[in-house]
């Protein structure tokens, strides 16, 4: 079902009307899974199936589909923080997991956008390994004085 609203009567050739289904799907990255380089995670609308995933990456995107397998994974249930008692659950969703065909790979792409605090932080990584090069070297003059059979508490 689509959530588009769409005119119940509109003057001129009714054929020349399109009505798109409210299909989306996102890019999925899962991190406690290691994956080859031909396989691809969505996730998708729940009301897509299989040959909906493969014509859509087919023909929009022209990727070549060789298998698409889904399931539907239930949201989370857990405690509402603002009232207890009740509990909430999150959206179900559905996820797709994509093979290409023979001779295809997909990598992820890297979408860390470098920025000028990424600059100031890594060149302020010397600074603080000095800081803790020094830290160290005066704590240790500290334990230079040897107290055998006192512990370290009593350094007053």
């Amino acid at each position: 079902m689509s959530s588009r609203w769409y005119p119940i009567y509109q003057k001129g050739n009714p054929q020349l009307r399109v009505f798109l289904p409210n299909f989306w799907m996102k890019l999925v990255k899962l991190e406690h899974i290691s994956m080859p380089s031909n396989k691809v995670n969505f996730k998708i609308s729940p009301q897509m199936t299989k040959h909906d995933v493969k014509n859509y990456l087919e023909k929009i995107y022209k990727v070549p589909v060789a298998d698409v397998r889904t399931r539907h994974m239930l949201g989370k249930v857990r405690g509402n923080p603002f009232d207890r008692g009740q509990l909430v659950k999150e959206p179900d969703y559905k996820l797709a997991f994509v093979t290409l065909a023979e001779g295809e790979s997909f990598e992820y792409p890297d979408l860390k956008i470098k920025s000028k605090n990424d600059e100031r932080y890594d060149n302020s990584t010397e600074d603080v390994e000095n800081a803790r090069d020094e830290f160290k070297r005066s704590v240790q003059q500290d334990k230079q004085k040897l107290r055998p059979g006192v512990p370290t508490f009593f350094g007053l």
